[in-house]
């Protein structure tokens, strides 16, 4: 045999080998179900939210998952979810009439905490900053972000006002209901992005444009994450009608300390590698192990975001970090659930 076919040979060996080792492990499905919402509160505890009224919930680490249906809600799409163990949690339905609904007792009964009329409503993510404080932000009302708050762990909620924000939304401007992953906390402030015709980043209610592909409905900001060290913050996004489109897909910002002063400031990073198509989700699993997902593939970076090495034909909508490991727990089209553990 020919030197150069036995290379190609074990080449191909071990290119297989290698996707066979960063493959995500199928752990159930559930046809003519799209799963968007997801929260993993512990190592043992995963909980996911979906259309037609669908939860689904392990409580073993995702060995075997229990599927239901909130009842009275067999049609609406639970986009947004967060649970604080295996007995509570809080799941968000999108569209009008928008409710928020509790659980204190596993999923067996859930009840409204927030409901709006408002025929314009459609609530796209909830976030926690820690056990009382959480945020859901919906589209815009009147040319204003619409945004509630609780301090009580979701057991009521008051909208925030519009002199939090510096500015109000621009025309075509609005928030992303693909994965509940638009707003995230450092220790002193709240970072959310807005996508569409117009793509920005909020700190703290003040907006700065950004360079990611936007200026028509389907494009711009999906996703945000920041690093544990809280040094690194990435944003994904894209056009979901154009998904293996990998131009101006994502952002890094790195904090530097700004020359002449002691002062940190956010700043582009240079020469990083956008992800291969569009992503709706983004997550840290450690400083430097990073996973993204979307409707054309999974790309992990090991190195912060620089590179990115493409699971192709798994497509996802949302991911979320395993606590205490390294791996993570993805949901999307058809129920799937999976789970990746890093190499």
């Amino acid at each position: 045999m020919r030197i150069s076919k036995i290379v190609f040979i074990l080449l191909l060996l071990a290119s297989q080998q290698i996707v066979a080792q960063t493959s995500i492990k199928i752990l159930t499905e559930k046809k003519g179900v799209s799963m968007r919402g997801l929260s993993v509160p512990s190592e043992k505890v995963i909980w996911a939210s979906g259309s037609k009224g669908n939860i689904a919930k392990s409580v073993n680490g995702g060995e075997t998952f229990e599927w239901s249906v909130v009842k009275g809600y067999e049609t609406r799409d639970f986009r947004a979810i967060h649970a604080f163990n295996d007995k509570e949690a809080i799941i968000v339905a999108v569209a009008a009439p928008a409710v928020v609904l509790r659980t204190i007792d596993g999923g067996e009964n859930w009840h409204i905490v927030t409901e709006i009329l408002d025929s314009n409503m459609f609530l796209d993510a909830i976030h926690f900053k820690d056990a009382e404080n959480g945020w859901i932000v919906g589209d815009p009302i009147d040319n204003n972000i619409f945004l509630l708050h609780t301090k009580d762990k979701g057991a009521t909620w008051q909208e925030v006002g519009v002199e939090y924000f510096n500015s109000s939304i621009k025309e075509g401007e609005a928030f992303f209901a693909s994965s509940g992953t638009n707003m995230v906390h450092s220790k002193d402030a709240l970072f959310m992005v807005s996508g569409g015709m117009t793509s920005r980043l909020w700190i703290n209610g003040y907006p700065t444009n950004i360079p990611i592909i936007q200026g028509t409905k389907t494009t711009g900001a999906n996703s945000i994450a920041i690093s544990p060290d809280e040094q690194k913050l990435i944003i994904v996004g894209g056009d979901f009608t154009r998904d293996t489109v990998r131009q101006n897909n994502m952002l890094c910002l790195v904090q530097k300390i700004s020359k002449g002063s002691n002062t940190k400031q956010w700043q582009k990073a240079i020469k990083y590698q956008n992800p291969n198509g569009y992503r709706s989700c983004v997550e840290f699993i450690n400083n430097e192990l990073v996973v993204t997902c979307g409707t054309s593939g999974v790309d992990i970076s090991k190195n912060g975001g620089q590179n990115w090495n493409l699971i192709p034909n798994q497509s996802f909508h949302v991911v979320k970090h395993q606590p205490g490991k390294k791996a993570a727990f993805f949901a999307g089209a058809g129920g799937r659930i999976g789970y990746w553990v890093a190499e």
